[in-house]
């Protein structure tokens, strides 16, 4: 004997992953790749230009390379987050979107923490104004490379993040395309 339920139908959200949904190769990868690139080589030449300076690995005496105050710390520091944002790069895809999302959100946090920092003995990175500036620009354009094409209120329907926020509405117009006989 079969039993029929007719009460309401209850929805579940769907969990997905949004890396299972982006192709390696997609074009939005190369935005992500770039954005690490560039910025890591940024960082890098900055950190080496520090080192080759040779100023003390904590001295907060006031040392500028390329405008920016620095010292060995922040010389290291910089070049092990370059390294990292150029891994980036070379993986590419999903990783490194959220790599740049990710570093960028934390250039911005550096940028108030050493705000707060600046003037007091625990500014130990060296930080005047300009390298908080700094932070606060590597961090949003970091951002902005992360983001590109993944979060956005116009997004175009054939977008891997659109169809995995909007599930239901992907699946219908797939449906529309299969029945027109469209394969895009």
């Amino acid at each position: 004997m079969a039993t029929t339920h007719t009460g309401p139908r209850v929805r579940r959200p769907v969990r997905t992953r949004l890396d299972e949904h982006l192709p390696v190769d997609h074009r939005l990868s190369r935005v992500y790749r770039v954005g690490a690139g560039l910025t890591g080589v940024l960082l890098i030449v900055f950190g080496i230009l520090g080192l080759i300076d040779r100023i003390g690995f904590f001295d907060t005496g006031g040392d500028t390379v390329l405008t920016l105050n620095t010292n060995g710390a922040l010389s290291v520091l910089s070049i092990l987050v370059g390294l990292l944002l150029i891994c980036g790069m070379v993986v590419g895809g999903n990783f490194a979107s959220t790599l740049n999302i990710v570093l960028g959100v934390l250039f911005i946090a550096s940028g108030f923490v050493n705000l707060a920092l600046l003037d007091t003995g625990m500014n130990f990175l060296a930080f005047h104004i300009p390298n908080v500036l700094f932070s606060f620009v590597v961090g949003v354009m970091l951002m902005w490379f992360g983001m590109y094409g993944r979060v956005g209120s116009a997004l175009p329907h054939d977008n891997p993040y659109w169809r995995a926020r909007h599930p239901e509405e992907a699946a219908r117009e797939q449906r529309a395309r299969a029945r027109s006989g469209f394969r895009g």
